[in-house]
């Protein structure tokens, strides 16, 4: 992924064939033009279709033949997911493709005849017009273990979707049949107020249960801890209860559902966890990444599912840029407006880098220090907001070369950048 303006320019030769696609569910639509803007053949419409993409290469491979050109470039622009198909088989042909910014096409439409209209074959040209000037990205596209990572990535958001939905189902359960439930147990989910709750039974059917018998089913589940105290506080809640009466045979089938539901997304999660384990094994310098006190198997998955292979870039300010955490000002003049990111990136990453981010200044003694130092420092301290963001920038810099050299993460070290007289102070104050 290369950001660098004066290289992507460079790129496109007297030599290239440059095609712009304006990407559509269905049919696509291309244009092609050489480095001065000049077009070449009719504008080829193409479905989404193995023919149809079979028609577009032939396409290419004609125009690039009669004009006697030796390398081609396709801009199109990431509109949703309709993108990936034809990016595979352009890469699987070993054509190169660049995504251009809608927001740039959008702006770019009248420089050529000075008006607003809109339609697919205009879009085409707009986009090859934007790769001529090198005003595109580079994307990575997925591979192997990455590509692996990335759908089980997908895969778990959806189960987490589910859960909170089940989660709300089953509180609004017992908030209508047995509301006194919670004033027993702190959280449903626990073990042993799981375990009653497969009862499956109306607080005034769990009052003709023997303490006996509901120990007998809470040991199921719950071996020690939770005894005949608890029983005995659940029955004269139960005892007590406004829960309704009404459609109880139902109420019961309902409860059964939703906790078979729950039980099947968690094994879900186990079973994905494992998987997510194996991959992670094949991708080098996760064990270091792992052994940051703070740093989780399900950030290092996120972090490479949103990323991919760090060995296709070469500057960690790439991913920074990619996770929108790169910088902006507003200025003009003598009027200097504020600074702050420019949240064009990865929103998933940029989130999650930010979560560990405040998981780390509260368990690592490095991050702490550093964020002591960043809002307390005497020279244009740092807002809180501010300082997390610096950090996220830090974690990338740190995984970006744990990755590409497998070293061990210092604490130490990592504080290096500090001065000295702030450092021995900061680490006093987190210790």
């Amino acid at each position: 992924m290369n950001y660098n303006q004066n290289k992507k320019i460079a790129q496109i030769t007297s030599q290239t064939l440059i095609i712009g696609v304006d990407i559509a569910k269905f049919k696509h639509v291309a244009r092609a033009q050489d480095f001065r803007g000049i077009e070449f053949g009719s504008t080829c419409y193409f479905e989404n279709t193995k023919e149809g993409f079979y028609h577009f290469l032939k396409w290419i491979s004609e125009i690039k033949k009669e004009q006697s050109m030796d390398k081609v470039v396709v801009g199109m622009e990431p509109t949703g997911h309709y993108w990936f198909n034809l990016a595979h088989i352009l890469k699987e042909n070993e054509i190169k493709f660049v995504v251009v910014n809608p927001l740039h096409v959008k702006k770019s439409k009248e420089l050529d005849d000075n008006s607003p209209t809109k339609n697919d074959v205009k879009d085409a040209k707009v986009i090859a017009q934007l790769v001529k000037d090198g005003r595109y990205a580079e994307p990575t596209i997925p591979q192997g273990v990455y590509a692996e990572l990335r759908v089980a990535k997908k895969i778990r958001d959806l189960l987490t979707d589910d859960l909170q939905t089940v989660q709300g189902q089953v509180h609004n359960w017992i908030d209508r049949y047995f509301p006194e439930f919670l004033t027993v147990f702190k959280k449903w989910e626990g073990k042993a107020a799981l375990q009653f709750l497969k009862l499956y039974a109306l607080p005034h059917e769990i009052i003709d249960f023997s303490d006996q018998e509901l120990l007998t089913h809470l040991r199921k589940a719950v071996t020690r801890s939770v005894g005949l105290n608890k029983i005995q506080e659940l029955k004269q809640a139960a005892s007590k209860s406004i829960g309704l009466r009404q459609g109880s045979d139902m109420a019961k089938l309902e409860l059964k559902t939703l906790l078979d539901k729950y039980d099947l997304i968690q094994l879900k999660f186990e079973d994905l966890g494992s998987k997510i384990d194996i991959l992670l094994d094949k991708i080098p310098g996760v064990p270091q990444m792992l052994a940051i006190k703070g740093v989780g198997r399900d950030t290092v998955a996120g972090f490479f599912a949103e990323v991919g292979d760090l060995n296709d870039y070469t500057h960690p300010r790439q991913i920074i840029k990619l996770a929108g955490l790169s910088l902006k000002e507003n200025t003009s003049g003598k009027h200097k407006g504020k600074t702050t990111i420019t949240k064009r990136g990865r929103k998933k990453l940029r989130a999650l880098l930010f979560r560990v981010c405040m998981i780390l200044v509260a368990k690592n003694s490095a991050f702490k220090a550093l964020h002591a130092y960043y809002t307390q420092r005497s020279d244009n301290p740092l807002k809180k907001m501010q300082s997390l963001i610096a950090l996220c920038n830090k974690l990338i810099r740190i995984f970006f070369s744990i990755s590409k050299k497998q070293f061990e993460f210092s604490e130490e070290k990592m504080l290096k950048d500090v001065p000295h007289l702030s450092v021995a102070k900061n680490i006093e104050m987190a210790a």
